[in-house]
């Protein structure tokens, strides 16, 4: 393919069917240069991207091609070792979100990356659509000798099977844009209103609310208050708080009261957050440092570990954490999703690297398992769920074979044993303990 400056904006079809539609330059604003040869705003990214928005057929493009890389483009793949703000346009972000390239490449900022594919539709709402590459090119020439070539074969995306074009790679991940209404001085159409119900999710809101603020600094949320008395909240006097085993800065681990295994423990926000799905970032962050330093410990003892949430008739996130012995990992996941259809409903497999919150809108209720082999289901809970279900399915003969104390009332102990349980678990994890680093 030979591709010829066609001017800094605009789109391509070559005579195999192939779509490429590119944007140069810089985003207006994005540092001092002020030629406007080489910038671009809103409405040069919307005279690329409405032709085919407009279009209720559209499916995607086959190449994007930008100067700069998209702002936000690491989320939910791999760190970028040398980066500058400077070589990102949120514009882009924008335009990636709306063309859905198979491919999207960029030139600028003097570094190769490539993430994993992202998926352009949300787990469990809506048919599978195709995935996105994202490939940034170093200069030629470079010293450093990274990337600066990329060889692929690709067919124009109309000509691909249906099947094979929708297949999803297992490293495949969320979207990590999101729309952003705000940049375009234009009222988005009805197609762009549906795109972006597709990907709306928290910061969405908060960029609506950015727009009514007049003032310099973004104003600060109030943490969430519970209505009434929190057993989770570590400043509650209704907190046991013989239990806590490590204080990290958001959330804490605490033994379970009446836990399965004497070490089966929880991961709580200090703070009170109902859910996974509601709590902000830095604690979803370090709920998964506390879960990367539980399965170093837990398998230094040769164990596995299962995590799983219950959002339903409770106000107070807690991550579950159950020690599981290595002999019976071979069939967990078989005799969880099998007991779950016993209970006349069905677990739904979700990608590895699925973000719950663009899975289930707002504080709607759900069950969430991650398994030790990284396999993830999810239930969006209706009426009638057991909400002791996480339990009893780990309880079962097939597992840990102790049906007896699927319910925690029924293996309460003593304040006395409590500490000693605590005291032991502590001893065992410290030298794993990230709040001890």
């Amino acid at each position: 393919m030979i591709v010829l400056f066609s001017g800094r904006r605009g789109v391509y079809t070559f005579s195999s069917g192939l779509t490429v539609a590119y944007l140069g330059g810089l985003e207006k604003g994005s540092d001092n240069v002020s030629d406007p040869d080489v910038r671009f705003a809103s409405a040069d990214v919307d005279k690329v991207r409405l032709p085919f928005t407009s279009n209720k057929d559209f499916k995607g493009v086959d190449i994007l091609l930008t100067s700069q890389w998209p702002s936000g483009v690491e989320k939910y793949g791999n760190n970028v070792e040398e980066h500058s703000d400077v070589c990102c346009s949120s514009l882009v972000s924008q335009l990636a979100l709306s063309l859905k390239p198979r491919y999207h490449f960029s030139g600028f900022g003097g570094t190769s990356y490539e993430r994993p594919p992202y998926r352009n539709h949300r787990v469990l709402q809506g048919s599978a659509e195709h995935v996105t590459r994202f490939i940034a090119l170093a200069n030629v020439g470079n010293k450093e000798k990274q990337k600066y070539l990329y060889a692929f074969s690709i067919t124009a995306l109309k000509f691909v099977d249906a099947v094979e074009l929708k297949k999803q790679p297992k490293d495949v991940t969320e979207c990590p844009y999101t729309v952003d209404a705000s940049l375009f001085k234009s009222e988005t159409s009805e197609v762009e209103e549906k795109v972006q119900q597709f990907f709306y999710d928290q910061k969405s809101l908060e960029n609506r609310k950015r727009r009514h603020n007049t003032g310099h600094e973004r104003p600060q949320k109030k943490p969430a208050q519970p209505s009434g008395p929190c057993w989770f909240c570590l400043g509650s006097p209704e907190v046991e708080k013989h239990l806590v085993i490590s204080v990290g800065e958001h959330c804490y681990l605490a033994l379970a009261k009446g836990g399965l295994t004497p070490d089966h423990c929880l991961i709580i926000p200090i703070a009170h957050h109902q859910s996974t799905t509601s709590a902000p970032d830095d604690i979803l962050t370090e709920i998964e440092t506390f879960k990367s330093s539980l399965r170093k410990y837990f398998s230094s003892v040769r164990k596995e570990v299962v995590f799983f949430e219950r959002n339903y008739k409770t106000r107070h996130l807690q991550i579950q954490v159950v020690p599981i012995p290595r002999t019976v990992c071979q069939d967990l996941v078989d005799s969880v999703v099998n007991f779950a259809v016993s209970q006349n409903f069905e677990l739904a497999q979700i990608p590895q690297f699925s973000d719950l919150k663009q899975i289930v809108p707002g504080m709607a209720p759900y069950f969430y398992i991650e398994f030790p082999d990284g396999e993830k289901f999810l239930y969006r809970i209706k009426q009638g769920f057991p909400i002791q279900f996480g339990r009893e399915a780990l309880a079962l003969p097939s597992v840990l074979n102790m049906p007896d104390r699927a319910d925690w009332r029924n293996c309460k102990s003593t304040k006395e044993e409590e500490i000693q349980m605590v005291a032991e678990f502590r001893g065992g994890f410290k030298k794993f303990d990230i709040t001890l680093r």
